[in-house]
């Protein structure tokens, strides 16, 4: 029963009536998880949305024997109106919250719903005729929330991933240009914030770009998990109402539509149902991944501080103002930035393992965080990640004052004595160093000093060679 009110659209069914707004493509589910769910006030990510359309029509044409035979003619307004989706339209009428309880079947009946009244308006009939197409019995036929979620779930973060590790990719070359320009820029190593011995940036720019070379392979394997679907299992893995022919056939359009060739469908579809270790998997490879930047970035808020009273080591682009009662100060706002995604990962990333431990028998109810979290995990590296690499390490300089501290901190640190360890022992070496430290001199200076040494040596020439910062830091560079 439809009444059309000022309010709004007026509908009924077996549990009752809700008022629909004016407009809208959704239906009288939609409508109730709208009232039911409003938890985070996001928006479903677009390409989940697009994500769902593709399951929906995938399902549609591996069903198109059957819809041609039981409703003829609205096959190809099912097709153009999952379609129109994929393009990006109709996407303000998927309204349920990410988060939501029922395993995501509020979402599942908001996409049934937009799409069979997206295809009545396109027939020329008005919307909600569920006797010409239905959400239920057309749209939804041969599926299961429990399929068709997970399915588009894996879909849409597997291109979100493809976004990232592209991303990634330009990320990694910026990191080895600097490390190409940095090459030769001698600089104080440091162990637990202490000096260390001489170390080149561009060694320590190199050492970025390997760490992040590391995570790029490592969720792109761990990602390969997704192309395994369940489509087909409908509610619990067993296929029950999905006939044998649209179990094989939809994976063969899926692989169609996404442009993905490696979907495969799960080799045991009650598994696929009950389990979700794959996106467990990709959310530790992300954690990982933000871990390590995390810590490239507090490097570089380390390196850059000052410009006074700091390291002074480095220079970034100023990109705004750093402060509103002090004049002319900068921050490290995109470092801070890549610090702060982190934290939101390796949480989200407790979600997500907390989730999938949820899950009980033939299967995990609590898809719908779990999926939000991993979702909001990948999005937010890939723009952070964007931005870091052009507006940040891209601009990274030095200015005639960063080389001017790079060479006197070598050249003050009485810890360049190390390398004397092995020609005169540690305990020499060390005395050196101590005297170098309390009389405000250099190690060099020292050992130029002791004609006994020099001797011992084989002259200041050979001292010099010993002591040299820059020589210090390539004894491993022939090691095969």
């Amino acid at each position: 029963m439809q009444a059309i009110t000022r309010q709004g659209k007026t509908v009924e069914d077996s549990l009752g009536k809700v008022i629909l707004p004016l407009g809208v493509y959704y239906g009288i589910s939609t409508q109730r998880a709208i009232e039911n769910f409003p938890i985070t006030n996001y928006q479903l990510h677009p390409e989940l949305i697009k994500a769902i359309a593709m399951v929906k029509k995938a399902a549609a044409c591996a069903n198109k024997p059957v819809l041609e035979t039981k409703a003829p003619g609205i096959f190809p307004y099912i097709v153009s109106a999952c379609d129109a989706i994929i393009d990006g339209y109709y996407h303000e009428h998927f309204v349920v919250d990410p988060i939501q309880g029922g395993a995501g079947t509020s979402l599942n009946m908001n996409a049934n719903e937009v799409i069979a009244n997206i295809a009545l308006v396109e027939m020329g009939h008005d919307k909600y005729l569920n006797a010409v197409i239905s959400p239920y019995d057309h749209v939804n036929m041969s599926q299961s929330t429990n399929d068709v979620i997970p399915t588009a779930a894996r879909i849409c973060i597997r291109k979100l991933l493809d976004q990232l590790l592209e991303t990634m990719a330009e990320l990694c070359e910026i990191f080895k240009e600097k490390a190409k320009e940095f090459d030769n820029v001698v600089k104080m190593g440091r162990t637990h914030l202490q000096d260390a011995v001489p170390i080149r940036l561009g060694q320590e720019f190199d050492a970025y770009v390997r760490v992040l070379q590391r995570d790029i392979d490592r969720i792109s394997n761990t990602g390969n998990y997704l192309y395994e679907v369940n489509l087909g299992a409908t509610a619990v893995g067993t296929a029950l109402n999905a006939n044998p022919d649209y179990v094989r056939e939809v994976i063969n359009q899926l692989r169609d539509i996404t442009g993905f060739k490696d979907i495969r469908r799960c080799g045991s579809l009650v598994d696929g149902t009950q389990n979700t270790d794959c996106f467990t998997e990709v959310s530790a490879a992300l954690k990982i991944c933000a871990i390590n930047m995390s810590k490239i970035a507090n490097d570089l808020r380390l390196m850059a501080s000052g410009p006074a009273c700091g390291l002074g080591e480095i220079t970034m682009e100023k990109l705004q103002d750093g402060s509103s009662i002090m004049p002319e100060k900068v921050n490290p706002v995109l470092p801070e930035l890549i610090n702060q995604v982190a934290f939101q990962v390796i949480g989200n990333d407790l979600t997500v393992s907390l989730a999938s431990e949820a899950g009980q028998f033939e299967l995990n109810v609590m898809q719908p965080v779990l999926i939000f979290n991993l979702i909001q995990s990948v999005s937010m590296m890939n723009n952070a990640f964007k931005v870091f690499g052009e507006r940040c390490i891209k601009l990274i300089r030095l200015s005639e004052n960063n080389l001017n501290r790079l060479k006197r901190y070598v050249d003050e640190s009485p810890i360049i004595a190390t390398a004397l360890a092995p020609y005169i022992g540690y305990e020499r070496a060390g005395a050196i160093a101590r005297i170098a430290l309390s009389e405000k001199t250099t190690a060099l200076e020292i050992c130029l000093q002791d004609a006994t040494l020099v001797n011992r040596l084989g002259g200041e020439d050979m001292i010099r060679k010993i002591l040299d910062p820059d020589a210090m830091t390539r004894m491993g560079e022939n090691l095969k």
